[in-house]
């Protein structure tokens, strides 16, 4: 476990010295947002950092390695194409109304560090534990695959959305096509997938099962505090949007509802 405690403060440390970074970078652009674009690399970072010195079974270490960092890449590289050149986020130019510098750095960078470092645990411990044997193979095959195929999800799902934007004609309608059509959020359901899939490959070994509550939490991220749920409150009077919610599961993909 004493190697465990010191990945744990490096990435610790890391991730906080990521989001003073960006608090510099968002001061220089007038916009909180900026954020956003560093919440993948922070994560991937982690994985960089537990693969290059953690003592646990190399295999395993590399898998997560580059799991999360070709997430991890894309993501970012999404956020920050969706954002250029575009103002402030509702959002976050809510939040820092009336609001100091510090209680700004707080409840936006601060907050997001402690949760990359939080989230990422699973990465941690399966970088402190040995290889995995008989079974628990089986756990680290289905992970890889479930992470995998969330990503696939992910990335074809904003494609997708990016292409219906970017066409005038499709202005002021609901997008509702490919995968679009089976799940309201398809995006943030396969961001989850990555984050079970991560999950259950530290579970291969004790104690990654421990780790539990960082998928979790992900998923109540995505679903609940800043992604499903608040975009539906927003998209609620879009002219179409209920009956697209009738048709349409939330969150997991299913096929749609005819009538």
């Amino acid at each position: 476990m004493g190697d465990f405690a010191a990945l744990s403060l490096l990435s610790l440390a890391l991730v906080l010295a990521l989001q003073l970074l960006t608090y510099a970078i968002s001061r220089r652009a007038g916009r909180l947002s900026v954020v956003d674009v560093t919440w993948g690399i922070g994560l991937a970072l982690v994985a960089l950092l537990a693969a290059a010195v953690g003592t646990g079974d190399a295999t395993r270490r590399t898998l997560l390695a580059v799991i999360v960092v070709v997430w991890g890449s894309r993501l970012a590289w999404h956020i920050h194409r969706r954002s250029r050149g575009k103002g402030e986020d509702p959002r976050y130019a809510r939040l820092a109304e009336g609001r100091s510098p510090a209680s700004i750095f707080v409840r936006v960078f601060l907050t997001q560090g402690l949760a990359q470092w939080f989230v990422s645990l699973p990465i941690q411990v399966s970088a402190s534990t040995g290889p995995p044997r008989g079974f628990s193979l089986a756990l680290v095959v289905l992970g890889v695959v479930v992470s995998v195929v969330g990503m696939t999800i992910e990335a074809v799902a904003d494609r997708q959305l990016a292409a219906f934007k970017a066409d005038p004609a499709n202005r002021g309608t609901i997008m509702d096509r490919g995968v679009w059509g089976w799940s309201r959020h398809p995006n943030y359901f396969g961001d989850s997938c990555v984050w079970v899939g991560v999950y259950l490959v530290a579970c291969a070994v004790w104690p990654g099962v421990l780790t539990v509550l960082s998928p979790a939490a992900m998923v109540w991220f995505l679903v609940v505090a800043t992604g499903a749920r608040l975009l539906e409150r927003h998209m609620a009077d879009r002219p179409g949007y209920a009956d697209y919610q009738r048709r349409t599961s939330f969150f997991v993909p299913l096929p749609p509802k005819k009538g």
